[in-house]
């Protein structure tokens, strides 16, 4: 198999995301410390936490873990989830262990990288791109174009990294049934889920298709990626047991604290959800005034769902400059277009990506603006 390439975002992450002032461009809403989640926890929950053994636990994920993650399906069993190491080890493990060297998937870009690389190092991909000029709407039409005969699988991101676009549900339905009628896997990436802003949440794909491959995790609308834990919903109980046999050759089994904590936030997670939402709505109409007061520098358009979306400048430096600059002389960080620019498809280069779920962004849009007004 191909050698898979830099991951960019990891990359420019290595180099800024501990050493930057002002973290503006983060993918996961607001955290808790282990204090506040602890404080969230049922007598089950704090007695799992105070007589927690450090020993190996099961590979699929410990079985009250699971049962709660099937309660946020209206379909899914507790044998129906698989849970993993975050979303990463997920995503990687998906391509490689259900795609085989004569397969053909459908990914939708700007993307995750790890959504078109790892499956590019598998198989034939094809892209087909969210367009700033139609609102990233989802044109199914063009998925079903770029359909093959072999295609196994189509691979999709709602609400979306890293434009916030969130489909209607009657072109979600559409593409749910198009995967359907040509037997094709549908993986579904669904890490945002729950910060839905302008849409209610779409019904999740493994609720809808026997066949299909929902992804979630505790990193990004909960908010808690220090647990590692994300997971794979499918009913297709032979596709679990092929991710499990790969899974023995990465984590084998999950952080039994991690796993303790994300019982105990699971089952406070209504609680999380809204703390999560109120805060992206309390900063919209901050990140809003703030780019209405540069018009010729900025295009801001509110996300759909989630906790990023993806500006544009129109500043004559560049976006790439100007994102460099920022962090190094203001120590605001952001993520230019060059991280989710594809292999496959035309991306915007003068788009970057900003993060609305953290607390308190005044501080940081203050460093930000006196950096533009010193420019001149």
């Amino acid at each position: 198999m191909p050698t898979l390439p830099d991951f960019r975002l990891e990359t420019y992450f290595a180099k800024w995301e501990f050493n930057a002032r002002y973290h503006l461009t983060a993918s996961d809403a607001q955290t808790h410390s282990l204090s506040e989640l602890l404080a969230l926890a049922d007598d089950d929950g704090r007695e799992r936490w105070e007589s927690l053994t450090l020993g190996y636990t099961e590979t699929r994920g410990l079985p009250s873990l699971r049962e709660e993650i099937a309660a946020t399906y209206s379909e899914a069993e507790p044998d129906d989830i698989l849970c993993f190491a975050g979303a990463e080890e997920a995503i990687y493990l998906a391509m490689r262990a259900l795609l085989e060297p004569t397969d053909h998937l459908v990914v939708l870009t700007p993307n995750y990288q790890a959504a078109e690389t790892v499956p590019l190092a598998v198989c034939e991909v094809t892209g087909v791109a969210l367009r700033p000029e139609d609102n990233w709407a989802l044109d199914v039409d063009a998925v079903a174009q770029a359909v093959r005969p072999n295609t196994r699988m189509v691979s999709v991101n709602f609400p979306n990294n890293p434009t916030g676009a969130v489909p209607t549900q009657e072109s979600w339905l559409d593409l749910v049934r198009l995967c359907e009628d040509r037997g094709i896997t549908l993986f579904s990436d669904e890490v945002y889920r729950g910060l839905e802003l302008t849409r209610p949440p779409l019904p999740q794909a493994t609720d809808l298709s026997s066949t299909a491959l929902s992804l979630n995790v505790m990193s990004k609308a909960y908010g808690l990626p220090g647990l590692r834990i994300g997971w794979i919903a499918c009913r297709d109980s032979a596709v679990l047991d092929k991710l499990e046999r790969a899974k023995h050759y990465t984590t084998i089994c999950n952080s039994a604290p991690s796993e303790v904590l994300a019982l105990i936030a699971l089952r406070a997670r209504d609680h999380l959800l809204d703390r999560n939402r109120r805060i992206v709505a309390e900063n919209l109409p901050v990140f809003t005034e703030f780019f209405a007061g540069y018009p010729d520098l900025f295009e801001f358009t509110p996300p759909d769902g989630g906790c990023v979306c993806f500006p544009r400048y129109r500043g004559p430096d560049g976006v790439e400059a100007m994102c460099t600059d920022l962090v190094e002389q203001a120590g605001v960080l952001l993520l230019p277009a060059s991280i989710y620019s594809s292999a496959l498809t035309e991306t915007p280069g003068d788009r970057f990506r900003v993060g609305l779920g953290r607390s308190n962004p005044t501080e940081a849009l203050a460093a930000w603006s006196d950096w533009l007004e010193k420019r001149g």
